[in-house]
């Protein structure tokens, strides 16, 4: 396997409050290899969009990384100046956000973002960087680029105005892609046209990808490894397959028996109880306890660190060895 080109080590993500510090990312680790796609999923809540605004660079103050480390190509980029980080976000880090219409600017045409973003992070001059913009928006489907380039934003349908966001974040050739949920506002149609479109892409240029979603589908169709988590942690991590047809950790087990199954009949869908913890109620011990069908005294005192569950790694308790034995 690759060297990996992100590495997240034991992130610890703060907002300090008046009544207190309140503790989003608690030792969240993983790695993603160049022409990889790492999916994160889990509930609202769970810190998958937190850890890829604190990967950019872009955490809204007070949040603040009280410890740990982002290493991109070796190089460690979360204790960066400010003005160091804008350099690197666009031309090495490119992003995805959910709504296109909140990443592009109503006031100026799609080729003027484009270009602009071309200039500031290539050096080519204007000509060069327009026929850059044209062949950008042409490689991710958008039909007459040349003509549709001088439009605005608001003269795109969503699913065209999402290809022009992932035109924006290819521009510089990044080595590091973050998409948050750059599906979930588009029909199905046009979901599988931006997934084929972004494993297109993404092994042309050899990047690796962070894909933020919340919809295990896109997850199975897309990814090669997925990060599970739950309340601020990473609860199981590995292949796709092997998280989705044999998950290790409670919570993975109750996110896919609640997605209904095509070739077989269910009066009713597995129900996860309860609702994720508010960051001021962390439960003690595992953070899922309170909604686990099989947590046990240990749960609920202690802590688990990722362990190892067959194919994957999972925060869990039973797959600890004295407990195996």
């Amino acid at each position: 396997m690759a060297s990996p080109l992100l590495e997240v080590q034991h992130l610890r993500v703060e907002f300090p409050t008046r009544r207190g510090t309140l503790l989003a990312l608690d030792d969240v680790s993983f790695s993603i290899a160049p022409g990889e796609i790492l999916g994160v999923v889990g509930e609202s809540g769970a810190g998958k969009s937190l850890t890829g605004a604190a990967i950019i660079g872009l955490l809204e103050p007070p949040g603040r990384v009280a410890s740990g480390q982002i290493l991109l190509d070796g190089q460690r980029i979360d204790n960066l100046p400010a003005e160091a980080m804008r350099k690197i976000r666009g031309k090495r880090i490119g992003a995805i956000f959910q709504d296109p219409l909140t990443s592009l600017n109503p006031l100026y045409t799609v080729g003027r973002q484009l270009i602009e973003t071309i200039q500031v992070h290539l050096g080519l001059d204007a000509a060069a960087a327009r026929q850059r913009a044209i062949a950008l928006l042409q490689s991710t489907g958008i039909p007459a680029a040349e003509q549709r380039i001088d439009q605005y934003p608001h003269q795109f349908s969503g699913g065209m105005r999402q290809r022009v966001v992932i035109a924006l974040a290819l521009a510089a050739q990044p080595a590091l892609i973050v998409a948050d949920e750059p599906t979930t506002a588009l029909d199905v149609s046009i979901q599988a046209q931006i997934i084929a479109l972004l494993k297109k892409l993404t092994k042309e240029q050899g990047a690796a990808v962070m894909l933020v979603t919340h919809d295990m589908g896109v997850i199975a169709e897309a990814c090669d490894r997925v990060a599970v988590m739950y309340a601020g942690r990473v609860v199981e991590i590995g292949p796709v397959a092997d998280v989705i047809h044999r998950p290790s950790h409670p919570y993975t087990v109750g996110l896919m028996g609640s997605i209904p199954a095509m070739d077989e009949e269910r009066e009713r869908l597995m129900q996860i109880d309860g609702a994720m913890p508010r960051l001021n109620a962390i439960p003690s011990g595992c953070a899922f306890n309170p909604r686990c069908p099989k947590v046990m005294d240990r749960c609920r005192t202690d802590r688990p660190d990722l362990l190892p569950a067959g194919a994957t790694r999972a925060a869990c308790w039973l797959h600890d060895s004295k407990v195996a034995a």
